[in-house]
């Protein structure tokens, strides 16, 4: 139920006001001067205040100034019997939310609370969604390469110039785009991402610029690019070396001039946006290769930024390994969990190929698959990370074809053996193996029943 505030001097208003507004299912209170209202904040948590700008004490405008001290404040609908336009230009810039003139229309007055209550929820969910991001985009790591980025960060943020991402998938680039963002002039502006390699070709001029109904098959209404969506904050572009040529020419353009003109139209929109891009390939070679512009490359790698991949700042492991392991007990509400040294360990001997978004997979694996496990040991790791004693023997270290096959066959049964979650008879059968088979096969490989 929500909660409503009637400030007025005139007991005749608050009692009907309050009348039609419980009618309508709202807990409703009154007090008739600005010092009461104020009381009452510090007390109840109100969604919409209507606050009579006359009152006794500290009139209604005075009450509102205050108001926004408050960390989450109501929205507030002021109330006058002979308000004028400075009044109410002054009560919005103040922050209410609309005004509201005497006598009261009772139909104009319950869509206004409903409005504002609509706006004081969007207003909560928008920090919370804040909230969200900056958990979200915090830099873990205490390895060098991880405190020369946090300051190359804090060094770069607060200015509009253009960035570009280097590292490999899964190293956390987005993360970094966001801790820039945060830390940035338009940190309160939006932030909007493209994922360039998730849109098809024949798409992407469409979902950067817009475009206006009927410009192609299928643009059934006018759509709104992402470039526009930006204005005044951040475009990510991430993964913009898979972006076409065609493309390419396109956003060059709209960096230069900070403009650009929506697929089907003639009239062009002026932007000011900062872009923020990122890549796991090498732009250089690409240009090469006929495959990026020179002239954007430029223009996009003004600030360089490398976020190496996990294998170089395995120091971190442990860090995010916990981390994760935090903040996945909170997502799925249960208790916080402990991991051992031991698997600890064997995190940080194997390569991690897929980087920091592969040990978040494998931590959130072990905690969706252990429910009421509290202590992660080296047994609750999938065999993928810890055989072979947490790596992968490379080829080189084989002196004969029978390691070599050995190496192979070992690999091999533990990943079956993974897959079919270590049913021994389901594993021999996909081997096509006897059972006692299978046994005496594994304790020839020294694949044992920990692993």
């Amino acid at each position: 139920m929500h909660n409503i505030l009637i400030v007025d001097d005139e007991a005749g208003i608050r009692d009907s006001l309050a009348g039609v507004l419980t009618d309508e299912g709202y807990s409703v209170s009154s007090v008739e001067s600005g010092e009461a209202c104020l009381d009452s904040i510090r007390k109840t948590g109100f969604d919409v205040i209507l606050l009579d700008i006359w009152l006794p004490g500290i009139d209604g405008l005075e009450t509102l100034e205050r108001m926004r001290e408050l960390d989450n404040p109501p929205e507030v609908i002021m109330i006058s019997g002979h308000g004028t336009i400075e009044t109410a230009v002054r009560a919005t810039k103040l922050g209410a939310y609309d005004f509201l003139e005497k006598p009261l229309s009772i139909d104009k007055t319950l869509i206004l609370v409903k409005n504002a209550i609509e706006s004081k929820k969007l207003r909560r969910e928008n920090v919370d969604l804040k909230r969200q991001i900056q958990v979200k985009s915090v830099i873990v790591g205490d390895s060098i390469p991880m405190k020369a980025l946090r300051q190359q960060i804090g060094l770069m943020a607060p200015t509009n110039g253009r960035v570009l991402i280097y590292g490999e998938s899964g190293t956390g680039k987005e993360l970094v785009a966001h801790a820039i963002h945060l830390q940035s002039l338009r940190k309160d502006e939006t932030f909007v991402e493209v994922n360039c390699a998730a849109i098809p070709e024949d798409l992407i001029e469409s979902e950067l610029f817009g475009h206006h109904k009927g410009s192609f098959p299928g643009a059934g209404t006018d759509k709104e690019g992402k470039f526009q969506k930006a204005n005044g904050g951040t475009l990510f572009l991430d993964e913009v070396g898979d972006m076409s040529l065609k493309t390419q020419s396109k956003v060059l353009r709209t960096l230069d001039e900070q403009r650009f003109t929506p697929v089907g139209s003639e009239e062009a929109i002026t932007v000011d946006v900062r872009v923020i891009a990122s890549t796991n390939k090498d732009l250089e070679e690409e240009i090469s290769r006929g495959n990026f512009r020179e002239d954007l490359f430029y223009r996009l790698n003004v600030i360089p930024f490398f976020v190496p991949p996990l294998r170089e700042r395995k120091e971190d492991i442990p860090l995010f390994a916990r981390y994760f392991l935090k903040d996945l007990a909170a997502t799925y509400g249960r208790r916080p969990r402990e991991i051992t040294d031991d698997a600890i360990e064997v995190l940080m001997r194997y390569a991690w190929p897929g980087n920091v978004r592969e040990l978040r997979n494998v931590i959130e694996r072990i905690v969706i698959m252990n429910p009421t496990t509290t202590r992660f040991e080296r047994k609750h790791l999938p065999p993928l990370v810890y055989r072979d004693g947490g790596r992968r023997v490379p080829k080189s270290d084989f002196s004969t074809l029978h390691q070599a096959r050995d190496a192979y066959e070992r690999d091999y049964i533990l990943k079956k053996l993974d897959e079919n979650h270590g049913n021994m008879s389901r594993t021999a059968e996909v081997l096509g193996l006897e059972r006692s088979h299978l046994y005496r096969k594994m304790k020839t490989l020294g694949i044992t029943a920990k692993e």
